[in-house]
Formats: structure tokens, sequence, C-alpha cells
């Protein structure tokens, strides 16, 4: 069995898990709490990060190369474009999601909220979270931008573009962060990547004590 080391509301094991499943792969999905530095899983990857994939015993790590694998191994759902000038606007805009929203906006929601009261770290940093609210509006005004340009992210079909997208925004939904009403164009979007099969397992997730606020899961907001 496929197996994907993953920590809840992770936006790079998010971004695998919606991959694994718009490609069809079964997979277990095993929480690993990295803060432990459990023995078992440095022995996997000694970085101590997620996520892990181990598939046929071989131990794939951190989110990136991940990806990449999995596009190469099973390129019969194609998720980056059929042609090299749509693989790389389709690579520029994974880069802007896990890179540039990540740093600008899930790092200071989403770790100083959640992350911070689970390794017990120290209070959350009021600073970083005015900041988290004052880019989200930015972002999601760029995919509306998008969006009114093309049928998805990177162009006419759904591809890596939303699902990195998606992984980071739905990390930051799970708080209610995101205020969907001041951008349609972008809450459009975000509705039809809810409603895809993909989605259904990260919608269903919950973590003790930290519950979603109620149109987490509405597929309707």
């Amino acid at each position: 069995m496929r197996v994907l080391y993953h920590t809840p509301l992770h936006p790079g094991c998010r971004k695998v898990r919606l991959q694994l499943q718009e490609k069809g792969l079964a997979f277990e999905l095993k929480t690993e709490q990295t803060w432990q530095r459990r023995e078992g899983f440095l022995r996997l990857n000694p970085a101590g990060e997620v996520p892990v994939l181990v598939e046929d015993s071989v131990v794939i790590a951190e989110a990136p190369v991940i990806s990449e694998f999995l596009e190469e191994a099973y390129p019969e759902t194609d998720l980056l474009g059929a042609d090299p000038f749509a693989r790389a606007e389709t690579r520029r805009l994974v880069w802007w999601f896990d890179a540039k929203f990540h740093e600008e906006v899930t790092r200071n929601l989403v770790d100083e909220k959640i992350l911070k009261r689970l390794m017990r770290s120290g209070q959350p940093d009021s600073q970083a979270i005015r900041c988290g609210h004052a880019n989200v509006g930015y972002h999601l005004e760029y995919i509306a931008w998008l969006c009114d340009r093309r049928t998805w992210l990177a162009g006419d079909g759904f591809s890596l573009a939303d699902v990195a997208a998606a992984a980071q925004l739905s990390a930051v939904d799970y708080l209610g962060d995101v205020p969907w009403e001041a951008v349609p164009g972008a809450k459009d979007w975000y509705a039809r990547v809810k409603s895809r099969p993909s989605m259904r397992g990260i919608l269903a997730e919950s973590i003790p004590g930290f519950p979603p606020p109620a149109h987490y899961a509405d597929l309707d907001f």
C-alpha cells in the first residue's frame, strides 16, 4: 500500500493528497506530529518534515519532489499542461502559491493560530496575524483576475496550479480567515474546486479542539 505521512492543515501535505486523489491513486494516510521527533519517522526522513510518501518501499520526501514524481510516474492524468508553455505557466503559479502565498498568508495565520498551540511553542504573534489578514485579499484578487481570463488558474484545464492554490486556501479557510464575500471571482473558483471529489477528505477533516467554521465543508458556502 502507498502511504503518505502528513500533518493536518499542512498545505504541502494537502497538495500531495489532492494530487493523488486527482490521479485516482489509492493511499493510506498516516498522521505524523513532526514536533515529537519520532525515531521511526526520522529514519524515513532525517529532515523530520512532512509530507513523506512511501511507494514500493521507496521513500520520497518533500512536497515539490513528491509532486514531480507523481507527474512523471503517473502521466495518464496530466496536471501540468499539454505543451512546454502551458507547463511553464502551471509551474509559475505552483511556485506562487507554494512559496509566495505560503510565506505571506498561511505561515502568518495557520502557523501562528494552530501550529504554535499544537507544538506548545508560545503565544501567537499578533503582528504576523495582522500581516496574514492584510495579504490574503491581494491573492484572492489575483485568483479572480486569472479566472476572468481562463477557465482555471493556469488555463482551460484543472491543473497543479489549482491544486497548490486550494491546498493553501483550504488551510486558511479552516480558520475562517478568507474574506470570500469581498472577492466573488475567487469565491466562484473555490466553489468549483470544493465540488471536486478530490476535496472530500480534506473538507471532512477536523482537528480536535479547533473546529472549522460552518461554511468550511459547505459546497455552496
